[in-house]
């Protein structure tokens, strides 16, 4: 009688034992979420404003420009810092539903781009655009 006849070392290989699979997902996963982050931080390392083929809006009602020493401008009118909020009052309450466009000079410190944004979120402003480039080649 063929196969009728088991030895005993046949019983103990009854199944796949899976636990060595988890244990080196598991540690592949620890690797990753340590190696994450340093990554990521490398990633950071851009040139701005600079895109092909960026979305342009078909109206822009308020288009701030900022320049690399910190001067201000609101469409063509140059706008000085103190006399925003008054400016940003005369032009109504419409504006708060309105896309505030900051095409910033790309020497332009951050700090500077981040106060013309409080400025705008205190008067109630929340949404923004920031233009760019796209005429100059991507470094």
């Amino acid at each position: 009688m063929a196969g009728g006849f088991q030895s005993s070392d046949d019983e103990l290989i009854s199944g796949i034992n899976v636990t060595p699979l988890v244990d080196v997902v598991l540690v592949l996963l620890i690797i990753f979420m340590i190696a994450a982050p340093t990554l990521y931080q490398a990633a950071l390392k851009v040139q701005l404003p600079q895109a092909k083929g960026a979305e342009e809006s078909p109206k822009t009602p308020l288009q701030f420009i900022l320049s690399k020493e910190g001067r201000l401008t609101l469409g063509n009118e140059p706008l000085a810092w103190e006399s925003l909020n008054a400016k940003l009052k005369s032009l109504g309450p419409k504006t708060l539903d309105e896309t505030a466009v900051i095409s910033a000079d790309q020497a332009t410190p951050h700090g500077t781009v981040i106060r013309l944004m409080d400025a705008l979120r205190q008067f109630g402003m929340t949404r923004f655009g920031f233009n760019v480039d796209t005429k100059s080649p991507p470094l």
